[in-house]
């Protein structure tokens, strides 16, 4: 399919600073692929909004007033399950990052993320991945690691496949999934494109049957390849 057919991704900016909102509003609709649709100051604003606005992607903040969006996230994702949630927050600590994704969110990103982040977490979420800031990734292993989720390697089933379906290299991608580094990061690396760390990302889900990097990161916990 040639770029110019591929429709653009619909994004709804929530956020109750205007001039933020501008500002991603300027630099978003710099790239053609994404459209941006809509805004909102608030939680309910945004609730409110939705149905005529028919978001791929809501950017949402955390701390907002009359809603904020912890809760405009659970019950948009209640009414709306196919629309994804994208946390753009000032807040690095664990609490609103596990809250948020426990109430729905795809992905989570910090304000001082790079731009080129804000862009890669909406194509990620937009087709149904997750993105986790590659600085929080951590909270993830800290929490296996307080909970021992694990204790010795898993065993292969058909829920969790044997790490023999991956190839060498895909191992290599997985593992630095795991340990919190980013799609460029990654490329730099292993001396690839981000194209190409993106397909070996893509056929790592296809042949785990996995498709978040939530769920990434625990089975490279759990096969051992890194560990807590």
């Amino acid at each position: 399919m040639k770029q110019d057919t591929i429709p653009p991704i619909r994004v709804m900016l929530v956020d109750d600073h205007e001039i933020v909102r501008t500002s991603m509003r300027t630099f978003l609709e710099s790239d053609v692929r994404i459209q941006v649709v809509g805004e909102a100051a608030n939680g309910r604003e945004a609730l409110e909004r939705v149905p005529a606005l028919h978001p791929d992607v809501v950017v949402m903040d955390i701390t907002m007033p009359e809603m904020d969006g912890l809760q405009a996230t659970r019950l948009l994702k209640q009414r709306f399950p196919d629309c994804a949630v994208l946390a753009l927050t000032v807040h690095d600590d664990k609490q609103y990052f596990f809250e948020m994704l426990h109430a729905g969110a795809s992905g989570y990103l910090t304000k001082s993320a790079a731009a080129g982040d804000l862009l890669e977490a909406i194509r990620a979420v937009a087709v149904g991945h997750a993105y986790l800031q590659p600085s929080l990734a951590r909270f993830l292993l800290e929490d296996y690691q307080r909970l021992q989720a694990v204790t010795a390697p898993l065993q292969p089933s058909a829920e969790y496949p044997s790490l023999d379906v991956l190839s060498g290299r895909e191992q290599q991608v997985l593992t630095l999934v795991a340990e919190g580094l980013s799609t460029p990061e990654i490329a730099r690396q292993l001396g690839l494109s981000p194209k190409t760390v993106s397909r070996h990302r893509e056929r790592i889900m296809q042949k785990l049957n996995l498709h978040s990097v939530s769920a990434l990161v625990r089975y490279a916990i759990r096969v051992g390849l890194v560990r807590p």
